[in-house]
C-alpha cells in the first residue's frame, strides 16, 4: 500500500482529498497540530493523524520519510504580508528541503489561479504574489532535481460544494439583508467542483499521470470548471438557489471603487473570518479564470462539472447538503 503525506487536510479541500485517497486505497498519514482536528475523519480507512509543527522544517522532514508521496494544501485567503510570506513562501522552501532530505519522489501542490511564478511581484495582491513566489520555489526545486522530485502545481478558481464559505455565505447573507451591496460585482470567475479538485489531486499521484510528465518534472494544471460568471451572477444564484424571494434573490448592487475598498476595510475590523478583504479586492483586478495556455482537468481524465445541479442540491433551504 502506497503512503501518502497531506499537509493542510482538515479543511474544506483536505477533508475531500482526504477521504477519497483513503478510500482509493493509499495510507494517508494526516499532518495536523491537534489531533482533535481530525475527529470527523477518524473512521477513513488507512489514516493516520500526525501531529506535526509543518514549520519546523526537521521535524517536516522526518515526518515526510517513508512516504511515497506529499500533497499540500496548507493555505490562507487572508492576513498580513508576514502571514502570507511565512505560509505561503517560506513554508514552501522548507517543504522543497524536507522533500529532498527524505527522498520522497512525488508532490501535489494546490496553488492558485492568477498565481504567476515567472513573475510573482506583477500580481496584484498580497495573496497572489506569494502563491506565485510559492510556486517559483517549487519549480526551481524540481528542476535542480529532475530525476527525484515529480511535481504537480493545480491552479483552481474559486471552489464551490455543500461545505463551502462562498455561495453558502451570499445565499445567507440574503436571509437578512434586502439588497446586497457587491463590491467587486464584475469580477470573473471560473468556479470548480470539490470533488474535481480532490480528484485531480488523486489523479495526479497515479502511475499513469506520473510516466505522462516524466522527463517534464513539473506541470501546471488549470483547475476550472466549464463556466464563467462575473460575481453579480454568482451572488444572485445563490439567492435563487437558496430560495430567496421565491427564487427571485435579493437585489445586487456593484459598488463603486471608493465605496468596495471602504466595505472591505469595514469587513476586516468585524470579528471573525471576514467575507471579503481590501486584498481579496485587489485579486479580483485579475480574471479568476483559465488562460487557455495550460493544460485543463481534461488532461488529468476529469470532466469538469456545471455548478447550477451541484449548487442547487445544497443551497436549497433544508437540503440534507450532500454533494462535496
Amino acid at each position: 500500500m502506497k503512503k501518502v503525506i497531506v499537509l493542510g487536510g482538515t479543511g474544506f479541500v483536505g477533508t475531500q482529498v482526504c477521504t477519497l485517497l483513503a478510500l482509493q486505497g493509499w495510507k494517508v498519514s494526516l499532518a495536523l497540530r491537534h489531533v482533535d482536528r481530525a475527529a470527523h475523519m477518524r473512521s477513513l480507512p488507512g489514516l493516520s493523524p500526525l501531529v506535526l509543527d509543518v514549520h519546523d522544517e526537521v521535524a517536516l522532514a522526518r515526518a515526510l520519510a517513508g512516504h511515497d508521496a506529499a500533497v499540500n494544501l496548507v493555505a490562507i485567503l487572508h492576513g498580513t504580508q508576514a502571514a502570507f510570506e511565512q505560509v505561503h513562501v517560506a513554508l514552501v522552501h522548507k517543504l522543497a528541503r524536507a522533500l529532498r532530505a527524505a527522498g520522497v519522489p512525488r508532490l501535489v501542490h494546490v496553488s492558485a489561479i492568477g498565481a504567476d511564478a515567472q513573475d510573482p511581484g506583477s500580481a496584484p495582491s498580497m495573496y497572489l504574489r506569494s502563491k506565485g513566489a510559492g510556486e517559483a520555489a517549487l519549480l526551481q526545486a524540481a528542476a535542480l532535481q529532475p530525476s527525484a522530485l515529480q511535481l504537480t502545481i493545480l491552479r483552481p478558481s474559486v471552489i464551490f460544494g455543500a461545505a463551502d464559505k462562498f455561495l453558502n455565505v451570499f445565499a445567507r447573507l440574503q436571509e437578512v439583508l434586502p439588497v446586497v451591496p457587491l463590491a467587486g460585482a464584475q469580477a470573473r470567475f471560473q468556479p470548480v467542483w470539490v470533488h474535481d479538485v480532490a480528484t485531480a489531486v488523486a489523479r495526479s499521484l497515479q502511475p499513469v499521470h506520473e510516466a505522462a510528465s516524466r522527463g517534464n518534472p513539473a506541470r501546471i494544471i488549470e483547475a476550472c470548471g466549464p463556466e464563467v460568471f462575473t460575481l453579480r451572477e454568482l451572488v444572485q444564484l445563490a439567492g435563487q438557489l437558496h430560495g430567496i424571494r421565491a427564487g427571485r434573490g435579493r437585489p445586487v448592487f456593484g459598488l463603486p471603487d471608493w465605496l468596495a475598498r471602504l466595505q472591505a476595510t469595514l469587513m476586516q475590523l468585524s470579528p471573525g473570518e471576514p467575507v471579503m478583504s481590501r486584498d481579496n479586492l485587489d485579486s479580483m483586478k485579475v480574471d479568476n479564470v483559465a488562460s487557455g495556455t495550460l493544460p485543463g482537468l481534461t488532461a488529468l481524465g476529469i470532466e469538469p462539472s456545471a455548478l447550477q445541479p451541484i449548487a442547487a442540491q445544497y443551497l436549497r433551504r433544508g437540503s440534507s447538503a450532500s454533494p462535496g
